[in-house]
């Protein structure tokens, strides 16, 4: 089965594999998704994760396929 990404919406919350919050998505970018700068879960900071990580997206969520923990130890910062 294969994610239609161009459902991925501003503001949407991107949740873990194991229901924890990552963060929210600001916009994609060629194949990542920058999360917003504002919020806590992002520690302030822009962050990009691949979007091979999406498993799949409802109305109001990013679910991926890896876990909260997982998505943090992985994920880049954008540069500046």
């Amino acid at each position: 089965m294969s994610v239609d990404y161009s459902l991925i919406r501003e503001h949407q919350e991107v949740l873990g594999s194991d229901g924890g919050h990552v963060g929210r998505v600001d916009h994609v970018v060629g194949g990542e998704i920058e999360l917003a700068k504002l919020d806590l879960g992002g520690g302030f900071k822009h962050h990009m994760i691949p979007l091979s990580w999406v498993e799949y997206i409802d109305d109001d969520h990013v679910h991926l396929a890896l876990t909260k923990d997982q998505a943090k130890a992985q994920w880049t910062e954008k540069p500046h």
